[in-house]
C-alpha cells in the first residue's frame, strides 16, 4: 500500500541525535509531465535522515580532524552572489569557499556556525560523509522524506503562497537589490522555519541538498544532483523549491546556495579502521 498521510505518525519518530526515521514502504514519487521524474511507486527500505542540513560548525569539525581541502579552496572557482546581478548570474570569486561562502569581501562565518555549510561541492559532501560514517540520501529517499506522505507539489499543498512559512527563499521580484523580507538575505540558521509533517527542516529553502543517484537521462558519471530549494530561489527565478524538481550540477562545482543533509548508516556498514 502506498504510504499516505494516515501513516505520517510512523515517520515522525525523531531520535534524540537529530535523525528522523522514515519507515520501509512503497512511496508515490514524481510528477506528471516531468520526464526526469515521472509519477511512480517506489519501494524503499527504512532509513534515518537528518532533521537539519549539515552546519558550518559540523563541517569545521570535519576539516579540523581530517585537514580536508575543499574543491573551491583548491581550484579557486566558487560561484558566489551579491545583490545587483541580473537573473541567473553568479560571480566566480577566487576567495569564495566554505569559510567565506560569498567571498572574503562579504564576510566569513562569525555568528553563522549554525547556518548550513555552503560553497562546497558534491565531492566535498561525499568526503564529509565518509569521515562522519553517514551518507547522502538517494534521490528517491530525499523525495519520500520531503513529501512526508503527500502527493502535492509541496508537503503543505499545491499553492506556493505558504512557502515563506517553511523555507528561507528570495521574496524580491528580481535579484537587483537585497531582499531581507524574511530576516535573511543569504542563509539562515538551520531550523528557523517550520518543519514538514515528519519533522524535517529547510526542505525547500535555505540551501539545495546534494543527493546520490542518477536521472534516466544521465549519460555519464560527470554530473551530480541536488534537490529542494535555496535562499536565492524565488517564484520568479529558479522556483525549484518543491518536492519533484531535481537540479543538476558538476560534481566539483561550488555555489553559495548548495549544501546537504545526511542519512545514518547502520553499524554493520561503518568501515573498520
Amino acid at each position: 500500500m502506498v504510504l499516505c498521510l494516515a501513516f505520517a505518525a510512523l515517520a515522525s519518530q525523531v531520535a534524540e541525535d537529530g535523525f528522523v526515521h522514515v519507515p520501509a514502504g512503497t512511496y508515490h514519487l514524481g510528477k506528471a509531465g516531468m520526464l526526469d521524474n515521472l509519477p511512480r511507486n517506489v519501494h524503499l527500505e527504512g532509513f534515518e535522515i537528518s532533521r537539519f542540513d549539515v552546519t558550518n560548525r559540523e563541517f569545521a569539525n570535519f576539516v579540523s580532524a581530517s585537514h580536508y581541502v575543499t574543491d573551491a579552496e583548491r581550484h579557486h572557482d566558487a560561484m558566489v552572489f551579491k545583490p545587483g546581478l541580473p537573473e541567473f548570474r553568479w560571480i566566480q570569486d577566487h576567495s569564495g569557499q566554505w569559510r567565506f561562502p560569498n567571498g572574503k569581501s562579504r564576510g566569513g562565518l562569525e555568528g553563522k556556525w549554525d547556518h548550513p555549510v555552503t560553497s562546497i561541492s558534491f565531492r566535498d559532501a561525499e568526503a564529509y560523509c565518509r569521515w562522519a560514517h553517514v551518507r547522502l540520501p538517494t534521490l528517491d529517499e530525499w523525495e519520500a522524506a520531503a513529501r512526508a506522505g503527500t502527493r502535492s507539489d509541496y508537503f503543505f499543498g499545491n499553492s506556493v503562497a505558504e512557502i515563506g512559512k517553511f523555507a528561507n527563499i528570495w521574496h524580491g521580484r528580481d535579484h537587483l537589490k537585497a531582499d531581507y523580507s524574511d530576516g535573511y538575505m543569504y542563509t539562515s540558521p538551520v531550523g528557523k522555519f517550520l518543519p514538514n509533517p515528519w519533522g524535517l527542516y529547510d526542505i525547500y529553502g535555505n540551501v539545495f541538498q546534494f543527493c546520490n543517484g542518477h536521472l534516466p537521462g544521465d549519460r555519464s558519471s560527470g554530473v551530480a544532483h541536488a534537490r529542494g530549494g535555496s535562499w536565492w530561489c524565488s517564484t520568479h527565478s529558479c522556483c525549484f523549491f518543491n518536492s519533484a524538481d531535481v537540479g543538476t550540477v558538476n560534481p566539483h562545482a561550488s555555489f553559495s546556495n548548495q549544501g546537504f543533509r545526511v542519512v545514518r548508516i547502520s553499524t554493520a556498514q561503518v568501515p573498520k579502521n
